[in-house]
């Protein structure tokens, strides 16, 4: 009996050096491989998976290296979000971490963190004064 679903199409983890190769362009042989790719991913031939751990080391080369002020960066990753054929784990969180981000002119892992805890009533145990001023609530010890 033959099976008449769709295939789906494979997935496939996106590393942090595709995605800063696409957003930078730089250098030009890797960046159009990197843009043939995600126009392969919208084209529906696969699906890439973006995750959170991935979005901060972008964030972090962009940010040290590129020097980008971080109102840009999440700019331009919120336009990669927005592409079809990628599937990003938490995308709410991450969506709000990146607007947090460049709201509070912070680093994302801190942005995350303050989204991951409001979302899931967390408290955070850090030592760092800032964490409140990004809305979450810390532990005192």
């Amino acid at each position: 009996m033959a099976d008449d679903r769709p295939k789906r199409p494979p997935e496939v983890l996106l590393d942090a050096n595709v995605l800063l190769r696409y957003l930078t362009g730089d250098p030009a042989p890797m960046a159009d491989r990197a843009r043939v790719l995600l126009e392969r991913a919208e084209g529906g031939e696969l699906v890439l998976v973006l995750t959170p751990l991935i979005l901060a080391e972008c964030v972090w080369v962009l940010k040290s290296f590129y020097k980008q002020p971080l109102a840009a960066i999440a700019d331009a990753l919120q336009q990669v979000l927005a592409l079809d054929g990628l599937r990003i784990q938490d995308v709410t969180l991450v969506t709000d971490a990146l607007i947090t981000m460049a709201r509070a002119n912070v680093d994302f892992a801190d942005a995350y963190l303050a989204e991951l805890g409001k979302a899931g009533g967390l408290k955070m145990a850090t030592f760092d004064q800032d964490f409140r001023q990004l809305g979450g609530e810390t532990l005192e010890f």
